[in-house]
């Protein structure tokens, strides 16, 4: 018998834990819609003439990824729900991270004048590659009806 505790998997197994997680990307996806929509319209009435044209449309661009990618962590969350499939959770985690990654690194970019932070853009780029990839496979090695 081992005197080593074991480790507190609380965290993982709340990551892990199917039904949690689905609940937790649907409301990622509405919360992340919410913030697109006030986002846009900063954007479209508070930017608007503080902003050059070119500084305007990359944050427009984040805008419109945050919401694309928003949608489909809802769509996610009610197909996960109801067909399940392995992928799900590193698809879910996958648009997350590059919801906050891609659309943030263009918000700071242009609202801090800070241009590196458009290098890490492609990162969140990548993760949203990833999120589609994983559901597709997701999505095609189904077995339930």
């Amino acid at each position: 018998m081992s005197n080593k505790a074991e480790p507190d998997m609380g965290l993982c197994n709340f990551i892990y834990d199917r039904k949690i997680t689905v609940r937790l990307f649907g409301v990622f996806g509405a919360l992340f819609g919410f913030l697109g929509v006030a986002l846009g319209a900063f954007g479209a009435h508070g930017l608007k003439g503080r902003l050059t044209p070119e500084d305007l449309a990359i944050f427009e661009t984040g805008v419109r990824y945050q919401m694309y990618h928003a949608l489909a962590l809802v769509l996610l969350a009610v197909l996960w729900a109801r067909v399940g499939g392995g992928a799900g959770s590193l698809s879910g985690w996958a648009f997350t991270a590059g919801i906050v990654v891609f659309s943030g690194s263009l918000y700071l970019m242009v609202l801090t004048g800070t241009r590196w932070l458009g290098a890490i853009t492609p990162l969140g780029g990548l993760a949203l590659l990833v999120g589609w990839a994983a559901l597709a496979w997701s999505l095609f090695h189904e077995r339930g009806g």
